[in-house]
């Protein structure tokens, strides 16, 4: 928003002195006696009042400029520095199981999934995010966007059973790692959520161990469901070799809670810088201050006007 104010605000005092003293300091010169001197300045009167506003613009004009008129723009420059996230998400057909969400038993562990996730995309305002769908196969659901309302209503097209019954968790890994290697991103981030046990992976877990631990990238695994469902040894294992966490999810709230925390661990960076830009305004002024005073040269000696 522009702010207008004068870095001399105290020289417009002066606009007071040069009042007073054009009351009561009249300059002296010499005169002669003319009887008839009242008439002659009722003649001229009108021609001399011209003088005074031009005068007194000169003057008012001159001040204003030496007070320095400035207009200033203040905003902020924010730098932001978003980070790449692949969401991994199981679509094998136990996430068809009900009764995830106790609030809702008829919905499907998936229908939980993709409303929780959905969230989470909605408050990434500054990463870029991608989208892998793995069960019998992996493939990617979406590249890495900035595109939020994209990534969503790809996110609700997801079904389990779309890519098989099965789950092949590191093949999905393995095609996560293969995009964020890949890409320019200070921070790199995969989230893996499953319920199942890897029964479809054509690479190994030492394999893709390895893979994961000589990269940058940062994994936390989520499996969701009992114990009995997932492989948590399996999945802690993965989490700590990419340098990140193992969570446990037994129904909606959980889960919410889970990705609320990685949320607040992974928060993007805001740089912001303050920028003042100043507008320097006594030209106007000032020209307007010499554009008065010559017209009252000219006044006083082409005309000849008092």
């Amino acid at each position: 928003m522009s702010r207008f104010s004068f870095e001399h605000p105290w020289v417009l005092g002066l606009i007071l002195l040069f009042w007073i003293c054009s009351r009561y300091c009249p300059a002296r010169t010499q005169a002669i006696y003319f009887p008839h001197v009242r008439r002659l300045l009722s003649v001229h009167a009108h021609k001399s009042r011209w003088l005074e506003i031009l005068k007194w613009i000169g003057i008012v004009s001159l001040l204003l400029a030496l007070a320095s008129p400035v207009l200033t723009d203040e905003y902020k420059q924010i730098n932001k520095q978003g980070r790449d996230i692949m969401l991994i998400i199981d679509s094998s057909d136990s996430m068809r199981q009900r009764g995830f969400d106790p609030t809702d038993p008829l919905k499907s562990k998936f229908d939980v999934v993709k409303e929780v996730v959905s969230d989470f995309i909605d408050k990434r305002k500054n990463d870029r995010i991608g989208l892998i769908n793995f069960a019998s196969v992996a493939f990617v659901a979406s590249p890495l966007t900035f595109e939020k309302k994209f990534l969503r209503q790809i996110l609700t097209m997801q079904e389990p059973g779309i890519a098989g019954k099965r789950t092949a968790i590191n093949d999905a890994l393995l095609q996560t790692y293969n995009i964020l290697n890949k890409s320019d991103a200070k921070t790199k981030i995969a989230i893996l959520l499953t319920d199942g046990i890897d029964n479809a992976s054509r690479i190994s877990f030492d394999e893709i161990r390895r893979l994961i631990s000589d990269s940058d990238v940062k994994l936390y695994t989520i499996g969701i469901g009992s114990y009995r469902d997932f492989d948590a040894p399996y999945l802690k294992a993965l989490a700590q070799a990419g340098h990140g966490k193992f969570f446990a999810a037994s129904n909606r709230q959980t889960l919410q809670k889970i990705y609320d925390a990685i949320d607040k661990l992974e928060t993007s960076k805001l740089k912001s810088k303050k920028i003042v830009q100043h507008d320097y305004l006594y030209i106007y002024p000032l020209f307007v201050a010499i554009l008065a005073m010559l017209f009252f040269i000219y006044l006083r000696t082409a005309k000849g006007v008092e």
